[in-house]
């Protein structure tokens, strides 16, 4: 599975896109067909302590599913858009099985 990270107005650090790949690597063992992951990383401008947005896109054959959280830090925006998604994908494969 490929997984792009990109980081809009700020250089992410190293362990950050690790805990990424990590995460997103196991939404992977929920469903065979995915085919990669797209992660964008960006600050919102206000000043309030939850500023950090995660959005994460799943490739699978005919569909993309998509999960935005916002956060306190990355790390927990990205634990809420994988567990978002990782129950996207067990009801898009409950669906695909039931046909």
């Amino acid at each position: 599975m490929e997984i792009k990270i990109s980081s809009l107005q700020f250089k992410s650090d190293v362990k950050l896109e690790d805990f990424i790949r990590e995460k997103a690597a196991k939404l992977s063992t929920h469903f065979d067909g995915v085919m990669g992951c797209d992660v964008t990383l960006r600050l919102d401008g206000a000043q309030n302590n939850e500023n950090k947005i995660v959005e994460m896109r799943i490739l699978i054959p005919g569909k993309d599913l998509f999960a935005k959280k916002q956060s306190k830090t990355f790390e927990e925006a990205v634990d809420g858009a994988t567990n978002s998604l990782r129950r996207q994908l067990q009801r898009y494969k409950e669906k695909i099985k039931g046909l």
